[in-house]
């Protein structure tokens, strides 16, 4: 039936319009398909055939001509109406593949296959911006060959390529160059908000990790049940919830929330999650989203401890490879979904895996174990509040500063004697450097 939905291995709906075959080609070792399925999945894709080859690249069509032949066959048999390549594929293998698949059946390869999830996904205007941008970077080098590839093939809009001319290329550019003058002016603007928060008193903190590892749902965990639109005036705009589906993208733009700790408060970011083996153009172009992770004060870096510690490297590796270059805050490695874990298996990956995760802390964000550890270990990371002690006069605007201060840091001891109000408080230099310009400005009420 026509349009007709089912579940995909990971709970997206897919629809059996979209019946994918899935291909994988490796140099050595033994090709795995589960992330690929997933993101398919993802993509609302119906899984029908699956195929792979481990062989050295083949120039003209990536697979070996032979595997070729066996994947058309495998398209016929299973009635699919496209191939989901786990693999960049250049447009001239894109092309000569084509030219062996049945008629009418499209090509996706990896990369491919990710925009078109994050264009799904994309709901803001900074989100649809940079899906486009990485759509143009990645169409760019291709335009001229694929300019190429339409006019040779007699079937219109072979591979969806549509009509080129000369004029393509340049256009590309020019529309690249408006999305990054764009974007640039988002990112001044929330490198302005960041400054107004950390202004206020607040740290910035930030989730960062592989898809799928948990990070919305230990952000609910985390995230104080304080509605945000009664600070509206601090940070209005803070969205209210985090998407904890486990599925893979839930999250492309960014989400942030409050969340209170014992001595401090904290502004807490959910960004979009990496994926492996993706290219420098592409996480170049989400770099106004991940700025919200190179500037925080505090990075969480979410591992899932239910995957085999082989897997646990390969990702951790991508996320530091990722975050490298221009991360500004020191990282704290959270694993996530301990739950699922088997007596000492915790500590066997904790030591397996030191290296690239010093002293980790533990946590389930289904089941709440470890949260509260967690928040201790995060205050301690937080980079140090300075110590103050101010004697203020009572005069009619005392309890204003009080207030401010109470805000904006933590008051040890609050005390009255006479006229005059003594506070004992700890807070960011900045904080304290303008608590002592409001407490100079108060004038007794005897003046």
């Amino acid at each position: 039936m026509s349009g007709q939905r089912a579940s995909g291995a990971d709970g997206t709906t897919t629809n059996a319009d979209r019946r994918a075959v899935i291909a994988k080609r490796v140099d050595a070792g033994t090709a795995d398909l589960t992330e690929i399925e997933q993101l398919s999945s993802a993509a609302g894709y119906a899984i029908v055939g699956q195929l792979t080859q481990t062989r050295k690249e083949d120039a003209a069509y990536l697979f070996g001509e032979g595997k070729i032949d066996e994947l058309a066959d495998l398209v016929a048999r299973t009635d699919a109406t496209h191939v989901v390549v786990d693999n960049d594929m250049g447009p001239y293998q894109t092309f000569n593949v084509g030219q062996k698949l049945p008629e009418g059946v499209e090509i996706v390869d990896r990369f491919t296959l990710i925009l078109e999830i994050f264009a799904e996904r994309a709901q803001t205007r900074k989100a649809q911006l940079q899906v486009e941008l990485a759509e143009l970077r990645y169409e760019l080098p291709r335009a001229e060959t694929k300019a190429s590839l339409a006019k040779r093939d007699e079937r219109p809009g072979f591979m969806g390529l549509g009509e080129y001319d000369e004029s393509v290329e340049r256009d590309i550019k020019r529309r690249i160059s408006d999305i990054r003058d764009e974007l640039s002016s988002i990112a001044k603007k929330e490198r302005a908000r960041r400054e107004e928060r950390r202004a206020s008193g607040f740290d910035l903190l930030a989730l960062a990790g592989y898809t799928n590892a948990g990070k919305s749902t230990l952000m609910r965990r985390l995230a104080t049940e304080l509605d945000v639109d009664e600070n509206a005036d601090r940070h209005p705009d803070l969205g209210t919830t985090a998407e904890s589906q486990d599925k893979l993208f839930t999250t492309l733009g960014t989400t942030t929330r409050r969340a209170e700790l014992d001595r401090r408060d904290v502004l807490l970011t959910d960004t979009v999650g990496f994926i492996s083996d993706l290219p420098h153009w592409l996480v170049e172009s989400f770099e106004s989203t991940l700025d919200s992770v190179y500037r925080a004060d505090l990075v969480l870096l979410v591992v899932d401890a239910s995957e085999p510690v082989r897997e646990m490297r390969e990702k951790l590796v991508t996320c530091h490879d990722t975050l490298h270059e221009r991360n500004q805050a020191p990282i704290l490695t959270v694993f996530n979904k301990v739950d699922r874990l088997e007596e000492g298996e915790l500590a066997e990956k904790q030591s397996a895996l030191s290296t690239l995760a010093p002293n980790p802390i533990a946590v389930s964000a289904t089941d709440g174990t470890g949260i509260e550890a967690l928040r201790e270990r995060v205050e301690s990371e937080l980079p140090d509040w300075e110590r103050e002690r101010l004697v203020l006069p009572m005069t009619d605007e005392t309890m204003s500063v009080v207030s401010w201060v109470h805000d904006h840091g933590y008051v040890e001891t609050e005390s009255y004697a006479g006229d005059q109000v003594t506070l004992e408080f700890e807070a960011k230099p900045a904080i304290i450097s303008r608590a002592r310009s409001k407490a100079a400005e108060l004038a007794p009420l005897d003046a």
